[in-house]
């Protein structure tokens, strides 16, 4: 088997699955048609306040799992759909931020700096197609990095990285998380500790109960997905309901915002395509490290942006923060090639690195036939490799959400702005409804409905005390694999307590743990 070949059967899963419908005496693939699904559904979820991509993937999970099942033929039709969400929502939540100057998502703040100005000005029409291309561009570009550098990491990880190893390169990746997510090196640090303390809650891999309290209802610990929609959703939610009944005490009315109503010439574009080639680069660095996100790229690449358009001393032009062009253009592309560049951990190691990649992991988990990891690209021409089949057959699904956004996400952007008129008061007990839905799918016990309200006060208490949720929820998915292979090291080392000590691999890493907590710390500290 060649490489070519590998490639070539990828796409094939893609297009010769099972079919969906014929259309003209062409069998539509139920692949591409999840794509175009969750496509749609992720620009108008970025299109609204109050939504996100993440949320949108947490409901439709369990709900896409109990319709395609557990069985490998549903991995692809499954990941499309999500895949298809975190396209649409990347681009389309310039939407209400250039519109309405309201982001929906931190990085989307930069966005309202050049594009509501440009709104202003009556030039609403060409900020949503300078975003849309910038998006599409940065995005496209870090697909791209993926599908070059996903197997060389995993191939180089593979060679030289034994239990000891990946058990420090796990405890790399939480420490990293927890110290560049969030103000705070403290709060992301006990965040982590707590995302780990829930999750060896139960019967752990030698199956005796442990930390339940002699409760027999947590000998199986906390189903992952009342984790997560507990957390991510359904704290959310009740935070969001606390501000609107604060609003509405204060103001007497609850504030719900406005709509409104442009070309793009290649000249332009020409003109603004150093500002997204450079976010574009800058967005791909940042994405292919766990845990540090959009928001990070979307700051270092308007600000890149802002020192060459001064180098440039266009004084006929407005500046950035003033609706130039060039800022939308800059925040847009680096924020939006995060997306694909986030997926090299998550294929190559098994470590998601955002929020995105946390629900393609637990599709992973709930499905049978592919376990990212270093495994995956394992190439022989003896025999086939199903799981690098696989691999190629996501790639193929990128590309294909890169092809819709090319030619339909511009004009469904725009008409999407509509959403953005939903009254808060209607659209969260919509968002609660379709969550507790979704969790009545997974797990149909009132128990889960219990833990899920329960982790949904831990979330809401971690926002209000400036606790980020990523390293929780991102801790509580690794703790399986960190504890596993743990023990494989301990064991294969002979029961050797200090392991971790004792490969120079595994003691630089463990240095680099050490050396991310300090140097975070002492950058928070400096910068009060």
């Amino acid at each position: 088997m060649e490489v070519v070949d590998y490639i070539w059967m990828g796409v094939l899963a893609v297009l010769q699955g099972p079919t969906a419908f014929t259309l003209l005496d062409i069998a539509i693939p139920i692949t591409i048609v999840m794509i175009f699904s969750g496509f749609l559904l992720g620009v108008v979820v970025g299109a609204t306040p109050g939504l996100a991509g993440p949320m949108a993937m947490a409901i439709a999970l369990p709900i896409l799992i109990s319709v395609f099942g557990f069985s490998s033929d549903a991995l692809l039709p499954v990941f499309g759909f999500l895949i298809g969400i975190m396209k649409g929502a990347t681009v389309g939540g310039a939407v209400p931020a250039i519109l309405f100057n309201a982001p929906g998502t931190p990085d989307a703040m930069l966005t309202t700096l050049d594009g509501h100005p440009m709104t202003k000005n009556g030039q609403s029409g060409k900020a949503l197609r300078i975003a849309h291309f910038s998006s599409v561009s940065g995005d496209m570009f870090s697909d791209i990095v993926l599908f070059v550098c996903a197997p060389f990491l995993a191939v180089l990880v593979e060679s030289y990285l034994d239990y000891p190893e990946k058990t420090a390169l796990i405890l790399v990746s939480l420490t990293f998380i927890a110290s560049v997510v969030g103000k705070s090196v403290a709060k992301g640090l006990i965040a982590a500790s707590l995302g780990l303390f829930f999750a060896y809650i139960g019967t752990g891999e030698d199956f005796t109960p442990r930390l339940t309290l002699g409760i027999s209802g947590l000998e199986n610990g906390f189903p992952i997905t009342t984790v997560i929609l507990g957390v991510m959703i359904l704290g959310e939610v009740f935070k969001s309901i606390e501000d609107i009944w604060v609003e509405s005490s204060r103001d007497g009315r609850i504030s719900q915002m406005k709509g409104t109503t442009g070309s793009l010439s290649w000249a332009e574009i020409r003109q603004l395509f150093p500002y997204i080639r450079n976010s574009a680069f800058i967005g791909t660095a940042i994405g292919a490290l766990p845990g540090i996100g959009s928001t990070l790229a979307a700051t270092l690449g308007y600000s890149a942006g802002r020192r060459r358009h001064s180098r440039k001393n266009q004084p006929m032009g407005p500046g950035f923060g003033d609706g130039a062009p060039e800022g939308v253009a800059s925040t847009e592309a680096a924020n939006s090639s995060v997306s694909g560049a986030n997926l090299i951990p998550v294929l190559s190691l098994g470590i998601p690195g955002n929020a995105s990649a946390v629900f393609l992991i637990l599709a992973t988990d709930s499905i049978s036939g592919f376990n990212p990891g270093p495994s995956v690209f394992k190439f022989t021409q003896e025999s086939i490799n199903p799981e690098l089949v696989m691999v190629f057959g996501i790639f193929t699904l990128m590309v294909t959400a890169n092809i819709l956004n090319w030619f339909l996400g511009r004009h469904i952007m725009g008409m999407m702005g509509v959403m953005i008129r939903v009254p808060k008061q209607i659209l969260l007990p919509i968002i609660l409804l379709l969550t507790l839905t979704a969790l009545h799918v997974q797990e149909a016990s009132m128990s889960a409905m219990g833990f899920a309200f329960g982790f949904g006060l831990l979330g809401y208490f971690m926002r209000r005390l400036g606790i980020s949720i990523l390293p929780f929820i991102i801790a509580f998915i690794l703790a399986g694999s960190l504890e596993q292979t743990a023990r494989q090291a301990f064991s294969a080392s002979g029961g050797n307590a200090w392991f971790l000590f004792d490969s120079p691999i595994s003691i630089g890493l463990m240095v680099i743990a050490v050396a991310v907590i300090f140097l975070f710390s002492r950058n928070s500290h400096q910068s009060k």
